[in-house]
């Protein structure tokens, strides 16, 4: 099997080393499923993204993400990373793409230069799912229910992948989170969700702080979330009527990064910042 070309890219930050990184292996075609799991462990980021060849009409290439502990079907910082690996890769310096991911077809847009861009991308339609007790779920992280947000409750949200939101009364307590990851896994499990998404939201500033934890501590704590963040403005625009939010994710791991989200019509849009850290070639034996 030969080797792949592979770009490395921070996602949520144009400053190398900061936002969340990404490995992106392209023309993986005959990569078996197998092998992109060994490849996602050996790289020990959140998600790890392959190139393939898609057959669907419309779509520009089909886009696989796997996390340390196996394939999710979407994910919003890989789709940004990938985009821009991709508009590098072909030497454009502005474009519009259409991946293909498991949930359907989404259309992203890449302008910038060699190294850097901007990339944004319209989720799918958000779906709501189940609302919860935040007494069971605040305190999978140290919190207690009265550190819930009045107005915005603990519920389910999808733009692509089930996320579980759970908005607290101001941003300084997310500063003494103390995850549980089996009990969060547990939960996650039970919802067939990707991350608990911790927030506290500024409606007035149109604003928001958050973190991000998966059912692993292997994995553990993310620090951009572009899936997340769209269904948090989902959420937002539903309970709140914002139509805008700033998404600062990551700071207590110090890798600050940028989330953008705005809702258009019936979807989200999800943007920010990408820079390429590394660029190679991967060896995949058979």
């Amino acid at each position: 099997m030969a080797g792949h070309r592979f770009t490395w890219l921070d996602v949520f930050s144009g400053e190398r080393f900061q936002g969340n990184g990404l490995a992106v292996v392209h023309d993986a075609d005959d990569i078996p499923n197998a092998t992109m799991h060994r490849i996602a462990r050996e790289t020990r980021l959140s998600e790890t993204s392959f190139i393939q060849s898609s057959d669907a009409d419309g779509a520009d290439y089909r886009h696989r993400i796997w996390m340390m502990t196996g394939e999710i079907p979407f994910a919003g910082h890989p789709s940004l990373g990938t985009a821009a690996a991709v508009a590098h890769a072909r030497g454009e310096t502005q474009a519009t793409y259409v991946q293909e991911t498991k949930p359907g077809l989404q259309v992203v847009d890449v302008e910038g230069d060699r190294r850097h861009a901007r990339v944004s991308m319209l989720q799918q339609p958000p779906q709501f799912g189940d609302e919860l007790d935040p007494g069971d779920v605040l305190p999978l992280v140290g919190l207690e229910e009265e550190d819930a947000d009045p107005d915005l409750p603990v519920q389910v949200v999808s733009t692509g992948a089930p996320m579980v939101i759970a908005p607290v009364r101001d941003a300084g307590q997310l500063q003494r989170l103390w995850p549980d990851y089996d009990r969060i896994g547990a939960l996650l499990a039970a919802h067939n969700a990707i991350v608990l998404y911790v927030v506290a939201v500024d409606t007035a500033a149109e604003s928001a702080r958050a973190r991000s934890f998966p059912g692993s501590a292997e994995i553990g704590e993310d620090p951009a979330t572009g899936a997340a963040a769209g269904t948090l403005m989902a959420h937002a625009a539903a309970r709140a009527e914002v139509e805008r939010l700033d998404i600062v994710q990551g700071v207590e791991m110090g890798r600050p990064s940028l989330l953008r989200t705005a809702v258009e019509g019936d979807r989200v849009r999800v943007g920010g910042d990408v820079v390429i850290v590394v660029e190679g070639t991967i060896h995949v034996d058979d």
